[in-house]
């Protein structure tokens, strides 16, 4: 019987499972269809411009334009651990065990001391609808990475009860921003246009009360797919909302999927790049870490990237040794 490796190749075709069992791997077969002798025809490519390739804003937009980075990796040293099968690096394991404890001390931050507009996000004197539309602003347009994280938000922001778009032009954005100058005012509009539709924000967003908080969350992560918010966006708006305590929300999965930065950074963690496995290694790795699910939404996020999003908490935030210290042990650092 033919034997078949996580990778879902036979063992004999897979490299990098012959290479860590010592099989010997089949050799490759090439097409018996002869070649043509024939020189392909080149067809000229239209010349690109780099303007604006190294600029560092936001709000410039992305829309149209493809970037590619180059994935730092580190060397390896012989690190295994069955809960990253996908790491061969300690240095790398290293760097995802930082991400993942600074975005479990995030969510703790956000739960007892919120920052910033998070506070008053978190006030439950406050009208629901305003806290609801802030935490929107908020996670559509990101904390910037400065002393005052909110300040842009701050100065653009309308009340819900006033009916106003937000005027976004020149408006600086945080690195996890949803935001798309060309799409103007549209995807504000359409959030609007959501909670119209059941009633209200509260309405939306809480759905049947009868729900449990993971449904709930899975629900309105479903019906926030509006155009121009992305998964990130969506799901750090519902965090933030369950976190905050404005509506009893708490994420059951990761919503993996597409090619974001969670879900690359959780493939290549996790060793696997099937959906259900995915989540499956993904809970497993919170609970040995001692972590929230929802953290590994921001500490992949994080670690992919390179380059570390705090999201309201401001630069040379860092994470408690009793947030790191079980994070690294369970990863055998």
């Amino acid at each position: 019987m033919p034997s078949f490796c996580r990778h879902n190749r036979l063992i004999q075709n897979c490299p990098i499972c012959t290479r860590e069992q010592a099989v010997e791997m089949r050799p490759i077969v090439t097409s018996s269809a002869p070649r043509t002798t024939q020189p392909r025809e080149s067809t000229p490519r239209p010349s690109r411009s780099r303007t604006g390739a190294g600029s560092g804003s936001r709000a410039a937009g992305n829309s149209g334009r493809v970037v590619v980075r180059r994935v730092a990796r580190g060397a390896d040293d012989g690190y295994r651990n069955p809960l990253v099968l996908g790491l061969k690096s300690s240095a790398d394991a290293g760097r995802l065990a930082e991400e993942i404890a600074f975005a479990e001390y995030r969510r703790r931050v956000l739960e007892h001391d919120p920052p910033g507009l998070y506070l008053e996000v978190a006030d439950p004197a406050g009208d629901i609808e305003e806290r609801s539309w802030l935490a929107f602003l908020i996670a559509y347009l990101g904390p910037l990475e400065e002393d005052d994280p909110f300040a842009e938000i701050a100065r653009v922001r309308t009340s819900w009860s006033s009916g106003e778009i937000p005027d976004l032009d020149e408006v600086r954005t945080g690195p996890r921003t949803a935001h798309d100058p060309g799409r103007a005012g549209r995807t504000l509009e359409a959030y609007r246009t959501w909670a119209a539709r059941a009633g209200s924000q509260a309405g939306a967003f809480t759905g049947d009360a009868a729900w449990a908080p993971e449904r709930r969350f899975a629900r309105a992560f479903e019906r926030l797919a509006l155009p121009g918010l992305h998964r990130d966006a969506r799901f750090d708006l519902l965090v933030t909302l369950g976190r905050l305590g404005v509506y009893d929300l708490q994420g059951g999965s990761l919503a993996l999927g597409g090619s974001n930065d969670v879900t690359v950074g959780a493939k290549r963690a996790l060793g696997i790049g099937d959906p259900l496995l995915l989540e499956r290694r993904a809970t497993e790795l919170a609970q040995a870490c001692g972590v929230a699910l929802e953290a590994l939404d921001l500490g992949l996020h994080n670690w992919q990237r390179g380059d570390r999003a705090t999201l309201g908490l401001g630069p040379g935030a860092e994470p408690d040794p009793e947030t790191r210290d079980p994070v690294l042990a369970a990863l055998g650092l």
